[in-house]
């Protein structure tokens, strides 16, 4: 009962240190200026992990590695500590582990980002979040809006979005299940 109280404590705080991790990778990634309060949250919660990275792995090609390889040492942490608790690994499945757990939260935040645009066009396609959204979330909708046709004035992309990366979490999810 105790273990699986600490195993939801530090996944929790796991999941949202790396999401802001990822976040701040693919906000630099995609180019958009985050709204001010939001960039502060993001840089404040980060901050502490990425700037010493940044020293000794500084941004190529335009990317933010340094968040990415924090948001995969929160995971290796996280999932080193889930496997202490449920018995012994090899060290070499502990980072496939790690690593592909970041690749699931990288998933799962692609599709908070969609639903939350498909959100604000139902509510408020005009609120102050909405067009800083719908950028982050361009780079993966445009291909999708060129193949899916429009059905009336209803875009069916975000629903083809999320179905293909549902599948890619299932492809994932799979790949975690036959390792363990």
């Amino acid at each position: 009962m105790l273990d699986s109280v600490f195993t939801l404590i530090i996944d929790t705080v796991a999941v949202v240190l790396a999401g802001a991790l990822l976040l701040r990778f693919w906000m630099q990634a995609v180019r958009v200026r985050p709204p001010i309060e939001l960039a502060q949250f993001t840089y404040k919660l980060t901050d502490w992990l990425v700037r010493p990275l940044r020293r000794v792995l500084p941004g190529a090609g335009g990317y933010d590695w340094a968040s990415v390889i924090a948001a995969f040492l929160v995971a290796l942490l996280a999932t080193a500590f889930d496997v202490w608790l449920s018995g012994g690994f090899t060290p070499q499945t502990v980072l496939l582990l790690a690593v592909l757990r970041v690749v699931q939260w990288a998933l799962y935040g692609l599709i908070g980002l969609i639903l939350i645009e498909v959100i604000f066009s139902w509510v408020n396609p005009h609120a102050p979040l909405a067009p800083f959204v719908r950028a982050l979330n361009d780079p993966l909708m445009r291909p999708l809006r060129r193949v899916v046709p429009l059905i009336g004035t209803i875009d069916l992309s975000p629903l083809v979005a999320l179905i293909l990366l549902r599948i890619a979490i299932q492809l994932v999810t799979t790949l975690v299940a036959s390792l363990l």
